[in-house]
């Protein structure tokens, strides 16, 4: 790095600074300390040729970021990774930039921060079976931030790709906790189920899932796809990070709305739950469905530049 270049944070960087319980904290405190999602910027959705330009401004009192993100659908089939970005984080009082760090690596890191934040309050307090759909890195991320508010029994995996479900399985199992390769209707014997897939129609039978649990759906910003059944939907007590995003980008909650499963107005922001303003309805399944917000990158990296090496 020249003289007066910007300290570049890159992904290894990034994961030895901050690890997902570390992430998961920050969430947390930030939300108890009145940090509130409602007041975050719109995020920016640009369709591409060849998939699409996200851009995600946000600021608190310490810190102003932006992240520019990228979702190219195709890129795993080449060897590249879907997601990619690069985030600038500035000084708030200034608009000085003071870091740049790996986007891709942030994302990795805070949306399984902020599942596991929402997770922590909504899920059973044992987990003999974590159920996963998907098997690339949000799958790993969420299983290692459940990890640190929950001890967990057994992680099952279901993915279409064999390959990479196995590899995944392999991986787990090296960290000392038993894992294998499932089905769809494994939900039915779940406590915590995750979805993180690049699916648009629903993953699983909504009736199979037990009352007391908590399912976990990220894969999805777009409000014609899902991965989660209408039927679940309806059943359960909904959790989102803020009610106006999720009616705009969510499709796991737009097309059962719009069935007339469900109503906007049963919603209820993670905020309400993690301050304690809204109780946690233990008497049917509690459904955590996340879209991805600025506030949440912002919540990470500061934490990561906070952090001398």
């Amino acid at each position: 790095m020249t003289a007066g270049a910007l300290p570049w944070i890159s992904a290894d960087e990034v994961f030895a600074r901050v690890d997902f319980g570390a992430a998961v904290r920050a969430v947390q405190r930030d939300l108890l300390a009145g940090l509130d999602p409602a007041a975050d910027f719109d995020r920016g959705i640009l369709d591409l040729r060849n998939g699409q330009l996200l851009l995600m401004p946000t600021e608190s009192p310490e810190f102003v970021g932006v992240k520019i993100a990228s979702v190219a659908p195709n890129n795993p089939a080449i060897g590249r990774q879907r997601i990619q970005g690069i985030y600038v984080l500035m000084d708030a009082a200034t608009l000085s930039p003071v870091a740049l760090l790996d986007g891709t690596a942030l994302t990795t890191l805070r949306t399984p921060a902020v599942s596991a934040a929402a997770a922590d309050f909504l899920a059973p307090a044992e987990i003999e079976n974590l159920v996963v759909f998907g098997s690339g890195p949000q799958a790993w991320g969420h299983i290692q931030a459940l990890r640190s508010i929950r001890l967990i029994g057994k992680v099952v995996i279901v993915a279409r790709n064999q390959e990479r479900s196995g590899q995944l399985t392999a991986r787990i199992e090296a960290t000392g906790l038993a894992a294998r390769v499932g089905t769809a209707d494994d939900v039915r014997d779940a406590q915590l189920i995750v979805c993180a897939t690049t699916a648009r129609e629903p993953l699983f039978d909504g009736m199979l899932v037990p009352d007391d649990s908590c399912t976990i759906a990220v894969g999805s910003h777009e409000p014609d796809a899902r991965e989660l059944p209408s039927a679940l939907v309806a059943r359960g007590q909904i959790v989102v990070e803020d009610t106006t995003a999720a009616l705009r980008e969510a499709g796991d909650l737009i097309i059962p709305i719009r069935e007339g499963l469900a109503s906007a107005e049963s919603l209820v922001p993670m905020r309400q739950i993690i301050v304690e303003e809204t109780a946690v309805d233990r008497m049917r399944p509690r459904v955590f469905k996340s879209s991805g917000m600025s506030w949440e990158d912002l919540v990470v990296a500061a934490e990561v530049y906070r952090i001398e090496r």
